[in-house]
């Protein structure tokens, strides 16, 4: 049975004014996944503090954790990525946005940083890739955190946006991107954000304004849309994976501290999804957030962050109980 997540009751700092979105750099990522990703650091406020990497999701980029992670930072040092072809990365080396490219980039990263095993969080398609680095790759993830994973489900998740799907056509892919071509950088950003958050009335006005300023960088980008297009259309293909590599069997060979974040007023991805992934992860945990919808490091940050503490603090406690007394 699922266990349910624990919130820490470990103080939290306040973030009034909001933190603008944290510094970063370009990563060279030598080797095998090949490339360059930009990568955004939230500096501890403890010497203790661990590594932990952010992932984001479908569309995003790092900024989507500024908050979380600023809330965090007395016990992570925090890195967050922009996946190829989004944020401030540029464009995927030979157009691959796969699943699995994915996961190469972000296991690479771990082992580009030399920072050991990190804590690993993820949203969305981000979620999807953190699970996957997980089980194919123990030794590089502490514990796990899982917000509104991309799982394969097939039950329709009520009102969405009926231009999503049409990019997964190519024929019609070009007339979706001239459509979107016509709305303002705001009218864009709002649009997400009304898919994303169960209540948009929630998102502060500075936080529009970068989401809208970020819109409007891509614009300019010629690898924007096929990036997001080609990224859509490579998660679709996991849905249909039935073999040792699919995203349910891989779920199982998870071996790290798992929790796994929902909202049940999720768009995209339906919230009976939540327990199915928490059941098919080891020792995974579960928090349901009512009224939170795809994106609750976001809408919700607050009881997002605690919940992670939470999971960390008892994963320590078992280590420490399991090294006995010194």
């Amino acid at each position: 049975m699922t266990r349910p997540a624990r919130l820490s009751d470990s103080r939290l700092p306040d973030l009034a004014p909001l933190l603008p979105p944290w510094p970063g750099e370009l990563v060279d990522l030598d080797g095998a996944a090949g490339g360059t990703v930009f990568l955004r650091r939230t500096p501890a406020r403890s010497e203790a503090a661990e590594p932990a990497l952010y992932v984001h999701g479908l569309g995003g980029a790092s900024t989507n954790w500024t908050d979380v992670a600023g809330l965090l930072a007395e016990r992570f040092d925090g890195e967050a990525v922009d996946l190829p072809g989004f944020g401030r990365s540029p464009a995927a080396p030979r157009g691959d946005y796969s699943i699995q490219a994915r996961v190469r980039v972000v296991s690479r990263l771990i082992e580009v940083r030399e920072r050991g095993p990190v804590h690993l969080l993820g949203n969305s398609l981000g979620g999807l890739v953190s699970l996957l680095v997980a089980a194919s790759r123990p030794d590089l993830v502490r514990t796990l955190t899982l917000i509104s994973p991309a799982m394969p489900a097939f039950r329709p998740p009520g009102r969405s946006d009926p231009m999503i799907p049409l990019l997964l056509l190519p024929g019609l892919s070009r007339l979706v991107e001239r459509r979107l071509s016509r709305l303002s950088p705001e009218e864009r950003a709002r649009a997400v954000i009304d898919l994303c958050f169960a209540d948009p009335s929630r998102i502060p006005q500075q936080r529009l304004a970068e989401a809208a300023a970020e819109v409007s960088r891509r614009a300019e980008l010629p690898w924007a849309m096929d990036a997001f297009t080609a990224s859509l259309r490579g998660l679709v293909r996991t849905y249909f994976s039935r073999g040792p590599g699919s995203p349910w069997r891989m779920a199982r060979l998870v071996q790290a501290p798992t929790l796994v974040i929902w909202g049940d007023k999720d768009r995209l991805v339906h919230v009976s999804t939540a327990p199915r992934t928490a059941d098919a992860i080891p020792a995974a945990r579960l928090l349901v957030l009512p009224n939170i919808g795809h994106t609750a490091q976001l809408e919700d940050p607050r009881s997002t962050a605690r919940a992670v503490l939470g999971l960390v603090e008892d994963a320590e406690t078992v280590r420490v109980a399991r090294r006995g007394p010194t």
